[in-house]
């Protein structure tokens, strides 16, 4: 292994894991640091979330989904030794970054991503797109067929146009009073 250029300065790091692997990964890496004692060079283990409200069997659920499928984010001081824990630890492919130095994160990107995390602002999970044609399946319009104008998905809303008395007449409805066809 090529000399890690070391710092005492602790920066955050971008990890490859598998897909599907991270909190697995935390975990491993986090007994890591504690068994071999690395405490005062890898301070935190991060698996980037965000709360997302979901449809399943017709409810709203909240769900924690990952923003980086694939990563994790590492708080640390790299040497030699932090870097091989970090490195040596199953299912981690790499730092992310160029060659075999690893690059840190830059503040503005760990401080956007943070406040992503943070938030208690629950983003919705709306799988419709303008154009899509959907069924209204609840409300004083249920049955009548149309195409989704618009989406919000903040507010968790969906304009469809339906064709009224010859014209298209947009509806503003939830996004579970509609289904694709």
């Amino acid at each position: 292994m090529a000399k890690q250029e070391i710092t005492e300065e602790p920066h955050w790091y971008a990890i490859h894991t598998y897909s599907g692997y991270e909190n697995a990964v935390s975990r491993n890496l986090k007994q890591r640091i504690e068994s071999l004692g690395m405490e005062d060079k890898i301070f935190e283990v991060v698996v980037p979330t965000e709360k997302k409200i979901k449809v399943k069997a017709g409810k709203r659920v909240t769900e924690e989904e990952r923003i980086y499928p694939g990563y994790i984010l590492v708080k640390m001081v790299v040497n030699d030794d932090s870097w091989y824990v970090v490195r040596n630890t199953p299912r981690v492919t790499g730092f992310v970054g160029s060659g075999i130095h690893p690059v840190p994160m830059s503040q503005d990107e760990v401080d956007t991503l943070m406040e992503r995390m943070n938030t208690d602002v629950i983003k919705h999970k709306i799988d419709f797109e303008v154009d899509d044609a959907v069924t209204i399946t609840d409300g004083p319009f249920k049955e009548l067929e149309g195409k989704i104008g618009e989406v919000d998905e903040e507010r968790g809303k969906v304009k469809v146009l339906v064709s009224m008395f010859g014209r298209e007449t947009p509806v503003e409805l939830d996004f579970l009073q509609v289904k694709k066809i």
